[in-house]
């Protein structure tokens, strides 16, 4: 990683700078920097959507600066605008406080909460929701005009559908914020999407006003793709990192199947390789697109950082299977458990015969069909294909058979115990 005297260059060739504040660059090479990012606990899972500011966050870290991460336990009741076309649906307390909870188990995997720079948590509930509002209309709105904030970005772009107040008093609530850990923790910079420069200024202005300091904002460009649907989606929706929403495999095939255009953007947004690194990297893509360096590269790193070496290691094991030419007899148990929750899966108290596996998978309507298919040359056991008469042979792992209909469609057999 780079040293703070660089932080800024390698921020700017990675492509990650938006806007910043005059000065940052000379407050990074001069002293270590308290910087904060939030994250609103919408939903009980953060998306890879959500991997930017994180990113951000680590690169701060192993340039010497300390991470504080906030959970928006208290904003979280009322949801930012930005970037909004409508009003949010409002959650209840309980709801956000699972949220939060959830949220700070997985940031908690990114940073390091020790050492001289160690991470911080802190939830914007702790001092928001003890606010009492006459006090702080009186001691924190008379600082802001009404043109200050009608000029805001999030609010422009709400003029003509509408925004409630409740909406509106959000950039209020996250200068506040700022103010709070300018205080608090001695924070000066806070970083996040571009759509957050208006909510950031904000609280600059609000730390010089009422405290008379000096902070400073840094934003990072919303992450788009090349085909113009938006990062993170796929046709079954939103990439979660919980492993209970969007399964580590599917977490590694989102990163798999990124369009060659947008991976050298994304190894440099996403990854800590070096420059060096990434740019052999684009060269491979330039050469040999076929091999998909970059995007293997990417799914390996990210599905590693987010849910571990083992479950990345068992995600390449079954994608290669499913798209490349593994062996099926060399897939562990682990690897075969998280197959068969990717392909159809059934449990049998035998296996003899072909057909009736090809007919309890459903990977055929019926047992005629299932016959043509397997007298056409097109079935295949555990990788070997078969005839009717040919034995269904060892299972793997001791338990399971991995059935295959023509070149790409997958179902496996487990015995009963």
């Amino acid at each position: 990683m780079p040293d703070n005297q660089n932080l800024l260059a390698d921020l700017e060739w990675r492509g990650l700078l938006h806007q910043h504040t005059e000065g940052l660059g000379d407050a990074f090479a001069t002293r270590s920097i308290n910087a904060y990012c939030g994250f609103d606990p919408t939903a009980s899972s953060l998306h890879v959507g959500s991997l930017l500011p994180v990113m951000m966050l680590m690169r701060l870290q192993k340039a010497g600066h300390r991470p504080f991460v906030v959970v928006g336990g208290g904003t979280g009741m009322i949801g930012d605008p930005s970037g909004k076309t409508a009003e949010r649906q409002l959650n209840t307390v309980d709801v956000v406080e699972g949220n939060s909870r959830a949220l700070r188990a997985q940031l908690e995997k990114f940073l390091d909460f020790s050492g001289s720079n160690a991470a911080q948590m802190r939830d914007n509930a702790d001092w928001l929701r003890p606010l009492k509002a006459i006090d702080f209309m009186r001691d924190i709105g008379k600082h802001f005009t009404l043109n200050y904030m009608l000029a805001k970005e999030s609010v422009q772009m709400r003029m003509d559908s509408g925004i409630s107040y409740t909406e509106f008093s959000y950039m209020l609530l996250q200068a506040y914020d700022y103010r709070e850990l300018f205080v608090r923790d001695g924070v000066t910079l806070q970083v996040g999407g571009s759509d957050q420069w208006g909510n950031i200024t904000a609280g600059l202005e609000l730390i010089r006003r009422t405290e008379g300091g000096e902070a400073h904002a840094l934003t990072f460009p919303l992450v788009t793709n090349s085909s113009g649907t938006k990062f993170g989606k796929t046709e079954s929706g939103n990439v979660w990192l919980d492993p209970d929403r969007t399964s580590p495999y599917q977490f590694y095939q989102f990163w798999i199947n990124i369009d060659d255009r947008d991976a050298p953007r994304y190894l440099r947004f996403f990854t800590l390789l070096s420059r060096q690194a990434i740019q052999d990297l684009e060269n491979e893509i330039a050469e040999r697109p076929q091999d998909r360096a970059a995007q293997r590269t990417l799914a390996r790193d990210m599905t590693a950082r987010v849910h571990g070496d083992e479950a990345a290691r068992i995600a390449e094991d079954v994608s290669g299977l499913l798209f490349g030419k593994a062996d099926a007899t060399s897939l562990s148990t682990a690897a075969l458990e998280a197959l068969s929750r990717e392909v159809p899966f059934a449990s049998v108290d035998s296996f003899t015969n072909i057909v009736d596996g090809l007919v309890a998978l459903g990977l055929v309507a019926s047992k005629g069909a299932a016959r043509r298919l397997v007298e056409q040359g097109g079935a295949s056991i555990n990788g070997r294909r078969v005839s009717l008469t040919d034995p269904v042979g060892e299972p793997l792992a001791g338990k399971y058979f991995l059935l295959r209909k023509g070149s790409r469609d997958y179902g496996l057999l487990e015995l009963r115990n």
